[in-house]
């Protein structure tokens, strides 16, 4: 456990794998309860293996969830509290980025159907887990909220496709909705913005786009998930206090506002 870490029950959305799994392992490694899920059954199992096996099965649960079903939404974060206790600590991390057969999806090739379901995932269902935390939080009067987002939220997209960059942008209004809302309470809301972070949803460091990405990149590398999972561990502790509606980019240097 980290020195002057209180234990909380922290939950991670897309937390089977990548920049999700990396946080969960950092949140139990300082002395959390940490409560995982996906819409992946191979990689729920996969991660709750993992998890159990270096922290105990007492202090991790993994979860197949899909953030388009509002009730299996409220289903799971009904389980957490039971099993765990109430979150004190939420991570959405969870996030779909589909691509066409020539590269990103543009505006006029999108249907509504698959507007509709990156919006679903990226941000309605960030919501849902909102709206599943909040009200113990307050009542706890403490609370950590922590937003993934992307660098494609942040600037002109090279990478992403329309529907995923417009959710990840819409999550820093999100943020600052919880920060008017609910910064009185204890509760602080932040967002993370990666840049190209090595995972299974980027691919091979061989591809074309991550090659073309390494030369903008001034940190010299493509980003590990463990260089944003130290981000939102960060966050997520009492020593962050005093940072609220915040966007950090963690990307290299490849985007740097003024």
């Amino acid at each position: 456990m980290s020195p002057g870490c209180i234990p909380r029950v922290a939950v991670v959305s897309g937390g089977t794998t990548g920049i999700g799994l990396a946080t969960a392992f950092r949140l139990l490694r300082a002395g959390h309860r940490v409560a995982v899920f996906s819409h992946g059954e191979a990689s729920v199992m996969a991660a709750g293996a993992a998890l159990a096996e270096a922290f105990g099965p007492e202090r991790s649960l993994a979860r197949k969830v899909d953030l388009r079903e509002p009730a299996a939404v409220d289903s799971f974060f009904g389980e957490v509290a039971r099993v765990l206790g109430a979150p004190g600590i939420l991570v959405c991390n969870a996030g779909i980025s589909p691509k066409g057969p020539d590269g990103p999806l543009h505006v006029a090739d999108l249907t509504l159907e698959e507007w509709n379901d990156v919006l679903a995932v990226n941000l309605t269902g960030t919501m849902l887990c909102c709206r599943a935390v909040l009200p113990a939080m307050k009542e706890n009067g403490y609370g950590r909220v922590i937003f993934v987002g992307s660098i494609a939220g942040r600037t002109r997209p090279r990478i992403a496709g329309a529907s995923y960059a417009t959710s990840k942008a819409a999550l820093s209004g999100l943020s600052r909705v919880l920060v008017s809302h609910y910064g009185f309470y204890g509760i602080t809301s932040n967002v993370v913005a990666p840049g190209r972070i090595l995972t299974p949803l980027t691919g091979s460091p061989q591809s074309k786009t991550n090659i073309d990405a390494l030369a903008r990149i001034p940190g010299g590398r493509l980003g590990a998930p463990d260089d944003v999972a130290a981000v939102i561990a960060f966050l997520a502790s009492e020593d962050a206090g005093f940072v609220n509606g915040a966007i950090i980019d963690v990307n290299g240097g490849e985007f740097a506002p003024s």
